[in-house]
């Protein structure tokens, strides 16, 4: 509570900042015996007497403390916004508090400022994501990523506590455009691999969880490169009531995409605005709204191609010749309210809304004539990589005209109340999805000039030996239109407490969920279905004289179908597919050490999950496609470890490895690979500075993984192509120099405006390493063997870049 019991009084408010202008909660604000506490966001307001010298202190269980006098005449309000340093010597003894909450819970956070900084083709939240253990994607073009062994579809992204959604028929990293994260905008970021609360939404990997800046001052960023450019701008209204944040980005990855081997006319455009808003009616009740609109055109038109592959001794080339083009494109409209109610310093009460609208177009008509040949190995030869023989000679027309609008709806209720230790989270959400959607692609395909029929099929095509009198069909031919509607209900109740054992410090959660949802539509038979899922986490901190925390994380989760898993290879809409069922078991530990007077973590977590009811899909480059049934048991276990500390001083930096397994059973016939089988991982984010030159920066990202299963074709049995492509190898390089910054100011000159300037270049696959993240299936005409051609990604690719900030 605040004083206000003399006449005479004045103000102080403002917020409350750590070393890293992160905005700190639960700040005690004291003076005399009468006090206040900073709310969520930081803010605070304390009435004091005017006229005389007060004492005020500032305190948090894991910042130093700060003190200073103030002497302010009536009626007077004092802007003063604090920053908290951390303090080692607390933390090292306070065990569970707000600052290493997260680690007690499984959870990683990310520093916003990193993010900013690390090269990558697709610089982001998700490129940084790549370099912790468990974190999986072989195509830098894409924002998408797997988690200890599970697939894209399977990741939870919230934004202040609102889930987001990605498009639905975007089939590669390329056609993708931004992610949904824009990285300017971002305060706090949150992630954890597995075993997450029940107060998390109902996917079986893992969950982003992004909170947006609150601003305490007036800011522009911008960030400007070859692949484009972003600009956001902050403010806060003078009274502190208002606060507002908006971003817009664009991107185009033709330098990218152009430096691969096919030969393209290539014109991508993707960009996007978001902005974040919060108004203070008073200290216990604030309004937010989260809104995003982003507009993404690809047009796609293929020349030539060339691959070669095979071995050493046997070299093969593909020689691809292309006629048409593709003209993709998708617009997405997500706006969000939520409103917060601070009851009391215990119980808080929220309300939101949200809507995601998207409208999306896929057109395609590309027709492809190829040559399978045997590659001249003469090294002396003039002719040395032409094609002398050919193997096979053919061509395929690929049609596509896809259209889906879908708008999904939501409302929720959240509580949270806090009992002396305990603590109760609660929240009951419904969500309206409709879906509209066609899909038409057919292909065809001709092996000098025969027509080839669908596999599988009767009678065969024996040409040229038998002549055939049939009709002619496409190889392939998928036509449906689907309007669909889904319904859910959602409920989660969760308790925490913290406690001692003897002591041990310990913290404890259980929870609840519970998913009920029903499918309906034109031609669609209706049907409803209720999942339960029970989940816990325990944590202890033993009272040893070295730094220990031990987690153990278990429960029951489930993942209702979204419509993609409804769908299956034919188009139609199969409404009684069940939630995907996952058990995690999660064992893990945090060592907290000092080496060279630095401070280093390592974590390890060894996990194990075993799934049920599996709805098997294949992936064609990141477009994943479900077989929309539940006949497939699946596991995965494995082993995560990163160490992280200041390898340099002042800097972050970290190592990390992984080890997983996962396979699947379809129809009793045995286990094999799943597709997002990546048995070992090794990676790097290294940042240094040259010590004669300390405003001369470095930034290194590294990713070592071992080759993925290398796909099917899409009608064919997956258990007669368990081949892997090669292991995929890649790192990135940033240099920076630095010309602006916190600790280099200018009071006159051009340089005064900035707050922070750096300019510098960023080299992509330093080592020009050939990755491929698929096959392309083409079949040698004389053997009827099928040839897995990889389709290879970015070669090596310089950036340059700038960013600043006033």
């Amino acid at each position: 509570m605040s004083f206000s019991g003399i006449s005479q009084t004045a103000t102080i408010k403002g917020v409350i900042l750590d070393s890293n202008n992160v905005p700190v909660s639960n700040v005690n604000i004291t003076w005399n015996t009468s006090g206040t506490t900073s709310n969520n966001n930081g803010f605070y307001t304390l009435t004091i007497p005017a006229n005389q010298d007060v004492f005020i202190e500032f305190s948090h269980l894991s910042l130093k403390k700060i003190a200073s006098h103030f002497n302010l005449k009536n009626g007077e309000i004092l802007e003063f916004n604090p920053v908290m340093n951390t303090n080692t010597e607390q933390i090292a003894t306070v065990i569970i508090n707000n600052s290493n909450q997260r680690d007690v819970e499984g959870i990683i956070t990310l520093n916003p400022e990193t993010i900013r900084k690390i090269p990558g083709a697709n610089a982001g939240i998700e490129n940084l994501l790549l370099t912790l253990p468990g974190v999986s994607n072989n195509n830098e073009l894409s924002t998408q990523y797997a988690v200890r062994g599970g697939n894209y579809d399977e990741n939870l992204v919230y934004v202040n506590g609102i889930e987001v959604y990605r498009p639905f028929l975007i089939r590669s990293g390329q056609q993708e455009g931004l992610s949904f994260v824009n990285t300017d905008l971002v305060q706090n970021v949150d992630f954890s691999a597995g075993g997450f609360q029940a107060k998390y939404g109902d996917k079986l990997s893992s969950v982003l969880d992004i909170t947006y800046k609150t601003p305490y001052q007036f800011a522009i960023n911008t960030d400007l490169s070859l692949l484009g450019g972003s600009v956001s701008v902050e403010n806060i209204s003078k009274d502190s009531k208002f606060t507002g944040i908006a971003g817009l980005r664009y991107r185009d990855n033709s330098l990218l995409v152009n430096a691969k081997e096919t030969e393209t006319n290539f014109q991508p455009s993707f960009s996007d605005i978001q902005t974040f808003l919060t108004y203070k009616f008073s200290n216990k009740f604030h309004l937010s709204f989260l809104g995003n609109a982003s507009i993404n055109k690809y047009n796609y038109q293929p020349e030539t191609r060339q691959t070669n592959f095979g071995t050493f001794s046997e070299p093969i080339a593909l020689l691809v010749f292309y006629e048409g083009q593709e003209k993709d494109q998708y617009r997405t409209i997500f706006g969000a309210l939520k409103g917060t109610y601070f009851a009391n310093d215990n119980l808080n009460l929220k309300l939101l809304s949200s809507t995601y609208h998207t409208t999306e177009e896929e057109y395609f008509d590309i027709l492809a004539q190829y040559r399978l040949g045997e590659v001249n190995t003469d090294i002396g030869g003039e002719d040395l990589g032409d094609v002398e023989y050919s193997r096979g000679i053919g061509s395929q027309l690929n049609h596509g005209r896809n259209d889906l609008d879908a708008l999904i709806s939501n409302i929720e209720h959240k509580g949270d109340y806090k009992y002396n230790s305990h603590r109760f989270e609660w929240s009951v959400k419904y969500t309206h999805e409709n879906i509209r959607d066609r899909l038409i692609e057919w292909e065809v395909i001709d092996s000098a000039g025969f027509s080839i029929r669908p596999p599988k099929t009767l009678p065969s095509n024996e040409q040229p030996y038998i002549a055939y009198t049939g009709p002619l069909e496409a190889f392939q031919n998928v036509r449906s239109v689907n309007k669909t509607q889904i319904d859910r209900i959602q409920a989660y109740l969760q308790w925490s407490k913290r406690s001692t054992i003897g002591n041990s410090d310990v913290w404890y959660n259980a929870g609840i969920r519970a998913h009920n949802w029903s499918v309906r539509g034109l031609g669609i038979a209706t049907s409803n279905q209720t999942v339960i899922s029970p989940r816990g986490q325990f944590a202890i901190k033993p009272d040893w004289e070295k730094d220990m925390l031990f987690r153990l994380a278990t429960g029951l989760y489930y993942q209702p179908p979204f419509y993609r898993e409804l769908r299956d290879a034919n188009g139609i809409v199969q409404p009684n597919v069940k939630a995907q069922q996952s058990f995690h078991f999660v064992v893990g530990n945090d060592y907290s050490f000092q080496l060279w007077n630095r401070p280093f973590k390592l974590t390890s977590e060894a996990y194990y999950k075993h799934l049920n009811d599996v709805n098997p899909y294949t992936i064609e480059n990141v477009r994943i496609r479900y077989r929309a049934t539940n006949n497939a048991k699946a596991y995965a276990y494995g082993l995560d470890m990163r160490l992280n500390g200041e390898f340099v001083p002042g800097t972050e930096s970290w190592f990390s490895f992984g080890y997983l397994k996962t396979e699947e059973n379809i129809n009793n016939q045995g286990y094999i690979s799943r597709p997002t089988d990546q048995r070992l991982k090794f990676a790097a984010l290294f940042q240094d500075y040259v010590p004669n030159v300390p405003n001369l920066k470095l930034y290194l990202n590294l990713v070592y993984n071992t080759g993925l299963p290398g796909g099917s074709p899409s009608y064919a049995n997956p258990y007669e192509y368990q081949n892997r492509l090669p292991d995929y190898k890649r790192a990135d390089l940033g240099l920076q120099f630095v010309l602006v910054d916190a600790n280099k100011r200018f009071n006159s000159g051009w340089r005064k405006p900035f707050k922070s300037m750096s300019f510098g270049f960023e080299i992509y696959n330093v080592f020009d390493v050939q990755n491929s993240i698929t096959n392309t299936w083409v079949r040698d005409v004389y053997t009827k063997r099928q040839y897995g051609i990889p389709n290879y990604l970015t070669p090596r690719v310089f950036n340059v870049r700038t960013t600043m900030k006033f």
